[in-house]
This record gives structure tokens, sequence and C-alpha cells, in this order.
């Protein structure tokens, strides 16, 4: 008899793992842990198609220009500058050199139009453009009094205008129209204009003339040199018209006391970036236009100085023409929600189990996992041809179509499998929604979450946890 009771203890206890509640949560506990592991390659893999996106637009506009930030027209005027240098006791010796002075404009008003242009690689798309800039400065006259310069140490025969450029491989055409006056300058491109425009220049600069590896890392720009005999030639107002070329960016420092800038341009979704938005901005579907007007009080450099190398940063303000490619960022904000449409899917069929009596093999989970996480791969691969919004909702209906077909092997009844086709597609509506209300996901978040909760306290409201405990005694 006694082996009689040994294989009834036996039968009892695989009778009480197929029909304990307790192991079978465990087991989709466990389930979910491993699912964990390939949705965190797949968001790995998101992160890699982003970063080979982002190089290969950053590599495809490279090549054609880089962002642009322009500065000036700037008046340099150079002086002689005597330095008295004590040998010994009873000899001196006076050294004299060059040095410059550097004055910005009074009024400064630029306008242009900006033609954007995608250019291609593969499946990713670069934004470059072409531009037409006029430029108006009107200068006051330099009191070197200020700057302790002596009216006989000026050079006015050296002075010259300077534009700094952040790219000079934009200026690929007709050579830039300048004019001081009545005069017609001519130009030329030049580094080491002592001037900085943007962070890169400022972190690497040196500061004075007198470090020979000053040349090293220096702002680049083009030369006008204004041919003045002396202080009598002096011209208030200047004129440059160019064409400028560059990628993604065209930034502006303002320069002028008062600083003036109106651009245009066939593009719908400008983004207005840096210091200062737009006074005035108008967008349609077709085009923009914006204005900005800024004040010397509100930007951190001075209106004339000498011999430093001054920091025209801080200040700068623009235009962005970025393609979106949020569908990277959107994916991967959808597989973070993947861990909880699998524990919502993985629940629902256990409420099934326990509430209909239907026996649903851990296989079968596994399965349906699997369906689940493979759809990121579809969503981001999608999303790279045709967009993120139509890839979500081709991704989705193909996910749910096909676990729901499976769950009719398993779900005889035809009403449970509408039920649960139907639970599937609010949870893919539901992540969709908290994705593109980013101002309030959390908030439609958080209320989807609370009624999820309830629902799930209501339909198991009923339900016996202890039952496989008797079943063992």
């Amino acid at each position: 008899m006694e082996p009689t009771k040994s294989t009834n203890l036996l039968d009892r206890f695989n009778q009480w793992l197929k029909e304990s509640i307790t192991v079978k949560l465990v087991s989709i506990g466990f389930l979910i842990l491993i699912l964990l592991i390939p949705a965190a390659w797949i968001e790995n893999m998101m992160e890699e198609r982003q970063q080979r996106a982002e190089s290969v637009i950053a590599e495809v506009s490279n090549k054609w220009s880089g962002n642009q930030t322009l500065s000036g027209p700037i008046l340099v005027v150079p002086y002689k500058h005597r330095e008295t240098i004590k040998i010994d006791k009873d000899q001196v010796e006076i050294k004299e050199s060059t040095r410059k002075a550097f004055f910005l404009p009074e009024t400064l008003d630029i306008s242009g139009t900006v033609n954007p242009e995608k250019l291609h690689r593969g499946i990713f798309d670069a934004v470059v453009y072409e531009s037409s800039l006029q430029m108006k400065a009107a200068f006051s006259k330099p009191d070197f009094k200020r700057l302790e310069i002596a009216d006989d140490m000026i050079l006015w025969s050296e002075a010259h205008l300077i534009i700094a450029i952040s790219d000079l491989r934009g200026i690929s055409k007709n050579p830039p129209i300048i004019t001081a006056g009545s005069k017609s300058l001519s130009s030329e491109p030049a580094q080491n204009i002592g001037v900085y425009t943007n962070k890169f220049e400022r972190a690497t600069q040196l500061r004075t003339y007198d470090d020979p590896a000053y040349a090293t890392k220096s702002a680049t720009g083009i030369v006008a040199p204004l041919n003045w005999n002396g202080e009598e030639d002096f011209a208030a107002l200047s004129e440059i018209s160019f064409n400028l070329k560059g990628s993604s960016q065209l930034s502006f420092v303002p320069s002028g006391k008062t600083t003036s800038v109106k651009l245009n341009g066939p593009w719908p979704d400008p983004s207005f970036d840096g210091e200062f938005l737009p006074t005035t901005r108008e967008v349609t579907e077709t085009d923009f236009t914006a204005t900005w007007n800024i004040l010397h009080f509100n930007r951190p450099f001075s209106q004339q100085w000498k011999d430093s190398h001054q920091e025209l940063v801080g200040s700068e303000f623009g235009l962005k023409l970025l393609i979106p490619v949020d569908q990277y960022q959107k994916s991967i904000r959808t597989a973070k929600y993947g861990i909880l449409i699998i524990m919502l899917t993985f629940v629902a069929l256990f409420l099934v189990e326990i509430t209909q009596k239907i026996r649903i093999h851990p296989f079968q989970y596994i399965l349906i996992g699997a369906a689940l996480i493979i759809y990121y791969t579809l969503l981001l691969s999608f999303s790279e041809q045709v967009g993120y919004n139509i890839a979500y909702w081709i991704s989705s209906g193909a996910t749910v179509i096909l676990v729901a077909a499976y769950s009719t092997s398993f779900l005889k009844d035809r009403k449970l499998s509408f039920l649960f086709t139907t639970l599937l597609v609010i949870f893919y509506t539901f992540i969709f929604i908290i994705i593109l209300q980013q101002d309030f996901s959390l908030l439609i978040g958080s209320v989807g979450l609370f009624l999820i909760v309830a629902t799930l306290m209501y339909f198991s409201r009923k339900v016996d946890w202890y039952k496989d405990s008797a079943a063992v005694e």
C-alpha cells in the first residue's frame, strides 16, 4: 500500500503544479524577465540606427558646407604701438609693433532669402541651403581717445573690413560685393581675423597677438581693404551682398549696436534657435518669414576694443532647417513601453485562464511574447521607410492580427478571442496616444494605468487565490 500512497502524493504534487495559481504567476513573471533581454537588444539597435542616421546626415552636410555663423562687418584700423624696454640701468630700447583696433557698426541691417534643398544618402535625408544675403552697416567715426591711441599712431591706409564666416566653403559663387561709401572693395578669404564667433573657437582661442601659436586655432572670414589715405576718407556706410551655402543652421551675431535681421524662405517647418527669438514671424504650409531686432544691451561684448581678441559669442541667433527624424526617438520611447504591453497581455491571458478554466501552456505564452518583441523591429524598419505614424499602425495591425489568430488555438470561444483582440487594440492605441501627446503623456499614462489597475481589480474580485492550497491539503 505504501507505493500506492507515494504515487498518489506524486500525482497530487504534479496536479498542483499544473493547477496552482502561484506557480502560474511565477512562471509568467519569469517569462517576462526573459523577454526583457531581447527587448533591451532591440532598444540598443534603435539607438544605433539613430546614431547612424545622425552620422550620415553630418557627413553629407559637411561635404556641402557646415553650419554657418556670421559676424560683422567689423571695422579694423591698425595702429603703431611703442613699448619701452629697459635693458640695464643706463640703457633702454623702444620696441615698435603694429596692433589693431576693432569697431562694431552703430546699426546693422541684414535681409536674406534661404533656399533649402534635400540631399539623399540611402534612406537618409540631409537638408542644406543656399542663401542670398544683403548687409548694411553704418559706422560712427572711430573714437581713438577712448582706446588711448594717439592720432599720429593710427595707420588709416591699412584699415579694412572683416566679416567672420564659420565655414568659407559656403562661398561658392561670385565673390562678395562690398562697398564703403561710393567705393567698391575687393575681398579675399583670411584666417586669424581677430574675432571668435562660436564656442569651439572660444574654447581653443589664444588671447594675445604675442603668442606665436595663436594662428593654429582662429576664426575665418573675408577681409576687404578700405584703401583710405587718411581720416578724411572715412566712410560711414558699408554694404555687402553675397551668396552663402550651408547645412541645417544659419546663425548671426548681433554685431551692431542695433541689429535687425529679416529672413524668408520656402520651408514650412523652421526652427528659430539661439539666444533670441524672432520679434515677428509668419510660418505657412509652404514658407516662412521672420524678423529679429536686437540691442547692444542684450549682448555680452563691447562696441570697440583693441589688441586682445574679442569673443563674439553668447548671443548668436538664427534659423535651423532640420528634416524631422523623430521616428527613432519615438520608436525608442515606444520600446520603453514594451514591458508594459507584455505584462498587460500576459495578465489578460492569465485572467482568462483562471476565470474561464482554460489551460494555456507556457510555450504559448513564449510565442505570444516573441510576437510582441518582434513588433518593435517591424516598427523600426517600417518607420525608416514611411515614417513613424504609418509604421506604428502597420506594425501594430500585423502584430494584433497574428496574436489574435494564434489565440484561437486555445481560446475556443469566439467571444473570448474577440475580447482579447479588442484588449490588444486598446493597449496599442493607448501607447500611441502617449507617444504623440508629449506634453500630456504623464497625465494620460497615469490615468490610463489607474483605469487598467481598477479593471483588473474588478475582474479578479471573485477569484479564489487560495484554492491551490486547499487542493494540496
